[in-house]
């Protein structure tokens, strides 16, 4: 009898002695996320030690407040860390006599007040939260990058009420430059837009018609371009026209290019812009005259090897 009353006091004074850092075994294996302040949103797991009816998880209102059972008034936590957390906690309890000595220990399980989203010409848009230390080079590595079809920057608008402020970041000095000052820190209500680059058009006698970006303010000129798309198409005019919106944006200016001067290095090459159309005509005289001689060849072919189709 003596030894199982020795057990039990031994067990007591083991536990009293239990240090203030111990976590309650139900919370012990969930994540805890870095320390920052807390949030409307944000889930925290409070455990409070030999208390299994007071550890729970609470979700942060919208007020940035929280309920705690048996405290009879919400408690302000918004903008708190975990520790200043505990301390409010621990006051609280001790406060209202709900606990003499309690031992109270606060994890984040989840930041929910901080999203942070990524839209545009990236290869997966989303919205995720802010942990951390989080960087321009980090959201763009979580939207698994830029596309083909990316402008030349990209635009990260912050919350500054009353209203937002929009920062233009150049991608060249960002990525290929590698410019430190361009990796701007991100800290959670931040929206990264990146545009798609302005097109240039090239439709008509060509082997490849398509829209072609514009990027990093290079020029774009009319050789350029025939090369992007893999050359002149047989019968083309030897004169192109440049379609360009102008001030009515009902009405395109109409300019006219020397296509086979520029060939043959008689005239200069054209610059191009933003939007323009570059129409190859067909040369409707070449064409027909192909056709024709492709048909007296025909003939003279069939008539020397004695055979003859006569088509109407």
């Amino acid at each position: 009898m003596r030894l199982v009353i020795y057990l039990l006091a031994g067990t007591w004074l083991l536990a009293q002695s239990r240090p203030a850092d111990v976590v309650d075994v139900n919370l012990a294996g969930v994540a805890n996320l870095p320390a920052q302040k807390i949030a409307a949103n944000d889930l925290v797991a409070v455990s409070v030690y030999d208390s299994p009816e007071l550890t729970r998880t609470v979700r942060v209102a919208a007020d940035g407040t929280i309920r705690f059972p048996m405290l009879k008034d919400p408690l302000a936590v918004a903008g708190m860390l975990p520790a200043q957390l505990e301390q409010a906690l621990t006051g609280a309890l001790k406060r209202e006599r709900i606990l003499v000595a309690p031992v109270v220990s606060v994890t984040i399980l989840e930041y929910a007040s901080r999203p942070i989203a990524v839209v545009g010409a990236v290869k997966k848009p989303l919205t995720f939260q802010a942990v951390g230390k989080v960087t321009l080079l980090d959201a763009l590595a979580k939207a698994e990058g830029l596309t083909g079809e990316a402008g030349p920057e990209l635009l990260v608008t912050r919350p500054a009420p009353p209203g937002s402020l929009v920062q233009r970041i150049p991608i060249k000095a960002l990525i290929d430059a590698a410019d430190p000052a361009m990796n701007v820190t991100l800290t959670g209500g931040e929206e990264i837009r990146v545009p798609e680059a302005r097109k240039i058009y090239v439709v008509g006698n060509v082997r490849r018609s398509g829209a072609f970006p514009v990027r990093d303010g290079s020029e774009t000129t009319v050789l350029r371009l025939l090369s992007l798309a893999e050359g002149l198409a047989p019968y083309a005019a030897k004169r192109a026209y440049i379609y360009r919106a102008s001030s009515d944006p009902v009405l395109r200016r109409e300019i006219p290019v020397e296509l086979e001067m520029i060939l043959q290095r008689k005239s200069p090459d054209v610059a191009l812009v933003a939007d323009d159309v570059l129409y190859i005509p067909d040369n409707k005289g070449r064409r027909t005259a192909a056709t024709v001689l492709d048909r007296v060849t025909g003939f003279g072919a069939a008539t020397a090897s004695g055979v003859l189709i006569w088509r109407r």
